[in-house]
């Protein structure tokens, strides 16, 4: 019986630290759950191209994705993405829009606040 508890606190505690494993890409994994929409707004050059959606990740990145069919989101690098208005950088285009996360999308350091989740 002893070995039996021993073995089932073993197995919920591995569980446990699993899910803070990071995602791989050196950002902190995320899986995000809730309604949103959750707006954003900022500064962007285009860089990248065309963006469909994002926000912005608790480490002050923007998170961003090219299309609806997107699983991921990419981070921007914060040379591309600013929050405030760049100063003597005629590129820089103002964008602002909404973010609904659809269940199981990899949402690097998505804060989740305004009714959304995250979990490590």
């Amino acid at each position: 019986m002893k070995k039996t508890l021993a073995l089932l606190a073993l197995s919920l505690s591995v569980t446990t630290l699993a899910a803070c494993v990071d995602d791989g890409y050196g950002y902190g994994g995320g899986v995000a759950y809730g309604p949103g929409p959750y707006a954003y707004d900022g500064w962007y050059d285009g860089a990248y191209g065309p963006i469909y959606d994002g926000y912005w990740g608790s480490d002050n990145y923007f998170y961003y994705r090219h299309g609806a069919g997107d699983r991921g989101f990419i981070r921007g690098d914060r040379g591309h993405f600013m929050r405030e208005a760049p100063q003597g950088r005629p590129n820089f285009q103002r964008f602002q829009g909404n973010m609904t996360p659809g269940q199981g999308m990899h949402m690097p350091h998505f804060r989740g606040n305004g009714g959304g989740g995250h979990r490590h």
